[in-house]
């Protein structure tokens, strides 16, 4: 996944000028060492920091080290300008974490009052309107703080590969498809670059691409990929043609930005006029890292990026799709997981999620809707194969979104839960999804906020690294399914 960015943290500790400097150095070099141990590789600055001519050159230092990610250790009080001033002179995300006491035993020339320094260490990022990550409780001894790191790096993977990316679309979403309206203010407000081309821009390039020399090559990993039978051998050579498509245009066309990722219309014009369905070739780039969401849902392609980077995998986009039939769940699920009819659905899409991410019986097919839609009735499927269907391989979950909404504010929703090892019995890459709360959640959230019917998927629970970016990217809204005991703001108490 050369898409995402590879972090290269750096550490800088503080020291008031009035408090003991060595104390400081001592506990920053117990923290480097405690990284060290959990694996956390970390740049540790020589540089203590008391002053502002201590700050540019400690500032200076972890930048020639080709440090992209700092953390400023509080090891004693800490000196309040310089300090913050870190944050803004150094060009990425900074975390910020403070010393516990270690003995009672040593609370003379042992003793940093970290923690009172940390208030005025909040208190001056604010004045300077600086945003720096804080953990939840940002106190603790060297082994507390690797740990705080160590969550630390998901979070600063996501804040730059976000500062760094470009998303390209080609073609508007589909008609009467309102759901991936997208307002791109958002986009600018937390530093995304989008460019905006037409189907038929996408359609000259592959035309282009005819006869490429790298079709052969790509046409034998998808034969591997797939396997004997479970494939379109006739196609393979059209759909290599798109995929090498896409990673040209990605290369020449990111300009300034280091990495991309891709909202494409995919119907109703696009089978007809390239002669398969694009779903396939989708799930290939997103299992590199570049994702490439359906019916030009821009915001879906950001969380999807988000997920990979806060993950360090694949990821997919489904539909928030139907329900789960009453007696598929007295068979399936009822007594043998803890959920209600309300927590379970069925999350699908036509064929875009990576193939490592569905059950063996996964195979290269055709889009059923697109075919009663588009071709003749009772024909054989011709154009409209391509998807990659199967059902989603059972996996803890974390089903979530970043959107912009139709006034422009940015918004967010983040529910972890798993896929059942349940058959789906239908067509697509389709799973049955349960959510703790998902009747509640569904209503009092994604009903309530008018999200829409797409969701990015993460495998694996990833809430509270989401949390923490989306907090960091200036989202006020951040919904949950929230438990029984914690009523929604909306919700009926008399219900």
């Amino acid at each position: 996944m050369t898409n995402i960015p590879t972090v290269k943290l750096g550490i800088i500790a503080v020291s008031r000028d009035c408090f003991i400097i060595s104390l400081s150095e001592r506990r920053r070099a117990a923290v480097v060492a405690a990284c060290q141990a959990k694996g956390v590789d970390i740049y540790e600055c020589k540089t203590t920091v008391e002053n502002e001519k201590d700050m540019l050159k400690a500032v200076d230092e972890v930048k020639a080290a080709g440090c992209n990610a700092l953390v400023v250790f509080l090891g004693n009080f800490g000196p309040e300008t310089p300090e913050t001033l870190i944050a803004q002179k150094f060009d990425g995300p900074v975390m910020y974490a403070a010393a516990a006491e270690e003995t009672g035993k040593d609370l003379i020339d042992g003793r940093g009052d970290a923690y009172c320094g940390m208030l005025n260490c909040s208190y001056n990022l604010g004045m300077r309107h600086l945003k720096a990550y804080i953990p939840e409780y940002p106190v603790g001894t060297a082994e507390d703080i690797a740990a705080m790191i160590q969550d630390y790096v998901p979070i600063a993977r996501a804040l730059i590969g976000l500062s760094k990316l470009k998303i390209i679309t080609f073609g508007p979403r589909p008609q009467d498809f309102f759901a991936c309206n997208a307002p791109i203010k958002g986009l600018y407000e937390i530093g995304v670059e989008i460019e905006e081309n037409s189907e038929l821009d996408l359609l000259v390039a592959y035309k282009a691409h005819k006869d490429d020399p790298r079709i052969p090559e790509i046409c034998a990993d998808m034969a591997k990929e797939m396997g004997e039978g479970r494939y379109y051998p006739e196609m393979n050579e059209r759909m290599a043609q798109l995929e090498v498509t896409l990673l040209d245009w990605a290369e020449q066309h990111k300009g300034a930005r280091e990495y991309v990722a891709f909202a494409d219309k995919c119907w109703p014009a696009f089978p007809e006029a390239f002669g398969f369905e694009p779903c396939y070739v989708n799930s290939r780039l997103v299992s590199r890292g570049i994702p490439v969401s359906c019916e030009v849902d821009i915001y879906g392609a950001l969380s999807e990026y988000i997920g990979m980077c806060v993950s360090g995998d694949t990821v997919t986009l489904l539909d928030i799709n139907n329900s789960v039939p009453a007696d598929l769940y007295h068979e399936d699920i009822e007594g043998k997981f803890p959920y209600q009819l309300t927590d379970t659905f069925m999350g699908f899409h036509c064929g875009n999620t990576p193939s490592c991410k569905l059950c063996a019986d996964r195979a290269v097919k055709y889009q059923l809707i697109q075919h009663r839609l588009l071709e003749p009735k009772g024909s054989d499927p011709d154009f409209t194969r391509g998807t990659l269907e199967g059902d989603i391989a059972p996996s803890q979950i974390t089903f979530y979104r970043l959107q912009c909404d139709s006034e422009g504010k940015l918004r967010s929703y983040i529910a972890q839960g798993e896929v059942l090892p349940v058959k789906t019995r239908s067509f697509g890459g389709i799973g049955v999804f349960a959510i703790p709360e998902m009747g509640r959640f569904y209503r009092h959230v994604l009903v309530q906020k008018r999200y829409p019917h797409h969701g990015a998927v993460a495998f694996g629970h990833y809430g509270k690294a989401l949390f923490e970016v989306m907090k960091l990217l200036g989202v006020e809204d951040i919904a949950y399914n929230q438990p029984k005991s914690l009523p929604y703001p909306t919700e009926n108490p008399f219900v």
